[in-house]
């Protein structure tokens, strides 16, 4: 691979409820524990950012395989969610994804192809393919 940005940040506390922030320090928030796992939810944590990340490099991989096709991406949109749980057999915890497309302008046959070309593209897509379950729906919402 041939890096051609490289994004740099810090986690430090006490894991799930400490801070993060960025070396150039664009994004800086206190991480917290969601109340459904014991913690008091005053924080962001590691699944709403991921959540966060996906939909906006999945968003963008949609974009640019948009434009390719000069197709309407009007009120296009992506919304995301993580899924965490513990895996079978007590082997520690995992991820799922279920990534939700809106692409309102275009007709659902071309809506599913634009959505199956960003799926093939997106880095999140091809980092997590093969390593946890990732569901892609076409939806029918505005931005």
């Amino acid at each position: 691979m041939k890096t051609l940005y490289t994004a740099e940040a810090l986690a430090s506390g006490e894991g799930r409820d400490g801070s993060a922030r960025t070396k150039d320090g664009t994004l800086d928030l206190n991480l917290a524990s969601p109340v459904e796992l014991g913690g008091d939810g005053q924080g962001t944590n590691p699944e709403q950012l991921f959540a966060a990340g996906y939909a906006a490099c999945f968003h963008s991989a949609l974009r640019l395989v948009g434009r390719k096709e000069r197709a309407d991406l009007t009120d296009s949109a992506v919304a995301a969610k993580i899924h965490f749980g513990a895996l079978d057999g007590g082997a520690g915890y995992g991820l799922a994804a279920e990534l939700e497309i809106a692409l309102p302008a275009l007709d659902r046959t071309t809506a599913q192809a634009l959505m199956d070309k960003a799926h093939r593209i997106c880095p999140y897509s091809n980092v997590t393919r093969g390593n946890m379950d990732v569901a892609l729906t076409l939806v029918e919402f505005a931005a």
